[in-house]
């Protein structure tokens, strides 16, 4: 397995959580208000989580994603469905149209993107005034005890583990840099709301089988480990309750 490659990991995303209702929310207001209402498009939509959550919200549109197997089950999951759109596409090369869009999104895939031809592509698919979002949902370690011990499970394995990004750590400095760099955005906005998703513990184990980067750096043997480890401390659990924290940053086009 290599860093970025999802098709194997796809069958496991469905597992995956969605993201702060409140934040989407607050975020989706803010953007109509300013920009009117019109199509919003989940960029690397994943298997449709975020999608998913932008079409509880009354949102229509498009939902790009590049990979093949995870297209294919994010639109399996849309089958019949009319809000969104599937299509084949990247965050440097959407296939969107000029001026399509009035809200662009990416759920805990920008880290993935070249940031610069990233923001560029955003540019041109937006309406003018349009805006982006780039929000994660990370776990809120730090507030539960069963979920430091998991984390400790996993360092134990992998004691220098460098996390491609969960978005937990990333800051209104480093994204300032990545989405106002060329003049092409302006006037970033952050929001932050913590949400709890229950989980059966087939369901959690899952969302571990749907990660990409520790997988890689642990290797097969290693990630086994991890997996086996997490399994002990859950075992006596019916359900899990696993805290999130949504993190969104939001610029709005200056075209």
């Amino acid at each position: 397995m290599k860093h970025g490659d999802f098709t194997e990991l796809a069958k496991y995303y469905v597992n995956r959580p969605g993201y702060s209702r409140v934040v989407l929310e607050c975020l989706r207001n803010h953007v109509f208000n300013s920009v009117g209402e019109g199509p919003a498009a989940d960029i690397g939509a994943g298997t449709g989580k975020l999608t998913e959550d932008l079409a509880a919200l009354g949102l229509h549109g498009f939902a790009v994603e590049p990979n093949e197997a995870m297209r294919s089950i994010g639109g399996g999951n849309f089958k019949g469905r009319q809000e969104f759109v599937w299509q084949e596409g990247t965050a440097e090369v959407t296939n969107l149209k000029d001026d399509s869009v009035h809200w662009a999104l990416m759920g805990s895939s920008f880290h993935w993107a070249d940031s610069k031809l990233a923001v560029k592509e955003f540019y041109r698919i937006l309406v003018p005034g349009g805006f982006f979002t780039a929000i994660w949902n990370p776990r809120d370690i730090e507030s539960s005890e069963l979920h430091k011990k998991i984390e400790e499970a996993v360092y134990a394995e992998i004691p220098n583990i460098k996390r491609v990004s969960s978005g937990k750590s990333v800051s209104t400095e480093e994204m300032s840099d990545k989405l106002l760099s060329g003049g092409y955005f302006k006037n970033i906005l952050f929001m932050e709301a913590p949400h709890v998703e229950v989980m059966t513990k087939e369901r959690y184990m899952n969302t571990w089988k749907s990660v990409n980067d520790i997988q890689v750096q642990a290797g097969p043997e290693g990630f086994q480990r991890i997996l086996d480890h997490i399994e002990k401390i859950i075992r006596d659990l019916d359900e899990i309750e696993v805290p999130y924290r949504s993190r969104a940053w939001t610029v709005q086009s200056t075209k």
